[in-house]
């Protein structure tokens, strides 16, 4: 017995692909049995499974448990829900050595696929790819392990308060003056937000937290300010003080503030960062290569150590366990909190965080957004580029800038810093696109950059194309 995956859906930092076509059981029963496998050999044996709320999630949870079992593993089905709550089954739990969710994340309905953990740290990049090489071979123990069903949704919730008990009486009488906005856009974080809201102190209104595979509101990606206009219109309407948006695995946080404005990933991390800073001064936090210049600037200013490091959200959680780092986070809104947590991105803890962190600087998140220095800045322009072609144009560019007086930073494709601002240029890890990005504080300084990535892009025979979706 040995399969063979489509080789597409073996990615960086998890396993995805389309329905029907590049994915289907045959594959979940073969990730579980390689999956199983590496774990037995490790001398693990128990493994916990949760899927989210996309039409094929049951179906393949089903195939996966099978797979599994037949190495010899234990499964423990913690049920439909958000990917953190899964993660934090697999790290709460002194019995479990593993943790698979089975999501789609943001992508369209008809993608699914697999996120993994294993002993406690991310799986993905060789760990992945040797799930092929296993499965190719038919290179799998043979055993019967059980499964058991656990309700771990009432005892994730609980954990989610608790930042709220660290609160002094102040704090605690602002946060119950709190009017907020909570849209989990029908994905799988629904049903942990309307069983959350109760139990948090402030006034909360919700939309979309029934779940549903077919997204029949908005896509649900608070990256893409489209998807925040339900949000936005709610804030206005009921007069709230911000609003928080959700993707489709509950991974990935987005927020709107009293006015309407975006506050995006980096500007959320300023906030967090503000707030950790007072509790652990001198603090290394982590953030990704598209990061605000600001964001940098302010860790330094609050008395912080800014690190700069590599796009992807394994990456970034190898990066903390080796630095010890308690806070980290990305432009894309996924935020880690290793202070009083477990060091996973978990967006429903960083909601709550962000209520907390509004009420112990005692400033709205409103104001803490206004306050920020008005960057301008592209969105994530993203173009095709032929995957053989990708990382060799950036080894072009490194090249070329080696004795630029500017400053060249190479920790993650090539990011200039210079009189004007800041461009980034670097390769998807994910897909055959080539990533830039520009920030300065004058329109005329941000048309120099572009200028400059147009030219280095020319020079390797390419140019700006037609935006790759992504």
């Amino acid at each position: 017995m040995n399969h063979t995956f489509d080789p597409t859906v073996l990615r960086e930092y998890d396993i995805r692909g389309i329905i029907g076509e590049t994915l289907g059981p045959d594959d979940a029963r073969a990730i579980g049995r390689s999956f199983g496998t590496l774990l037995r050999r490790a001398g693990g044996k128990k493994v916990a499974i949760g899927y989210d709320g996309r039409v094929s999630s049951p179906m393949l949870e089903h195939a996966l448990c099978e797979g599994l079992t037949s190495t010899g593993c234990d499964v423990v089905r913690v049920g439909m829900g958000p990917t953190p709550m899964l993660y934090y089954a697999e790290a709460s739990a002194e019995d479990v050595d593993g943790g698979i969710q089975i999501t789609g994340s943001h992508n369209p309905p008809n993608y699914n696929g697999f996120k993994m953990v294993f002993q406690g740290r991310p799986f993905f990049g060789a760990d992945i790819l040797e799930i092929g090489t296993m499965a190719a071979a038919g290179d799998w123990l043979d055993g019967s392990g059980s499964v058991e069903t656990r309700e771990i949704m009432a005892e994730y919730i609980e954990r989610l308060l608790e930042p709220i008990a660290g609160l002094d009486a102040a704090g605690k009488d602002r946060l119950s003056t709190l009017r907020i906005g909570w849209d989990a856009g029908n994905g799988a974080a629904g049903p942990a937000i309307e069983r959350l809201v109760p139990k948090l102190p402030g006034e909360h209104f919700t939309l979309f937290t029934d779940v549903d595979g077919n997204f029949p509101n908005h896509h649900p990606d608070p990256t893409e300010e489209k998807n925040l206009a339900d949000l936005r219109a709610l804030v206005a309407e009921k007069h709230l003080d911000f609003g928080l948006a959700f993707d489709g695995d509950g991974d990935r946080i987005g927020a709107i503030d009293g006015k309407g404005r975006v506050i995006w990933g980096d500007q959320l991390l300023m906030i967090y960062a503000e707030d950790l800073l007072k509790l652990v001064p001198g603090s290394t936090i982590i953030a990704d290569v598209k990061a605000s210049r600001a964001l940098y600037d302010q860790i330094a200013e609050h008395g912080g150590k800014p690190l700069m490091w590599k796009t992807g959200h394994s990456l970034i959680k190898s990066k903390m366990k080796e630095t010890g780092a308690p806070l980290a986070g990305e432009m894309s809104g996924h935020v880690f909190f290793k202070h009083e947590y477990y060091g996973f991105d978990d967006a429903l803890y960083a909601g709550v965080r962000l209520l907390v962190a509004s009420a112990r600087l005692g400033k709205s998140v409103t104001q803490l957004r206004g306050d920020m220095p008005d960057m301008i800045n592209t969105p994530e322009m993203r173009f095709q580029v032929d995957e053989s072609r990708k990382f060799a144009v950036i080894d072009e560019v490194k090249e070329r800038l080696a004795d630029s007086p500017d400053d060249v930073n190479d920790t993650d494709g090539v990011r200039v810093t210079n009189d004007d601002g800041w461009w980034l240029l670097r390769a998807s890890n994910t897909q055959d696109v080539l990533v830039a990005r520009a920030e300065s504080d004058s329109e005329a300084g941000l048309e120099r950059l572009m200028a400059q990535i147009d030219d280095q892009l020319a020079l390797s025979g390419l140019k700006r194309g037609p935006q790759a979706s992504h």
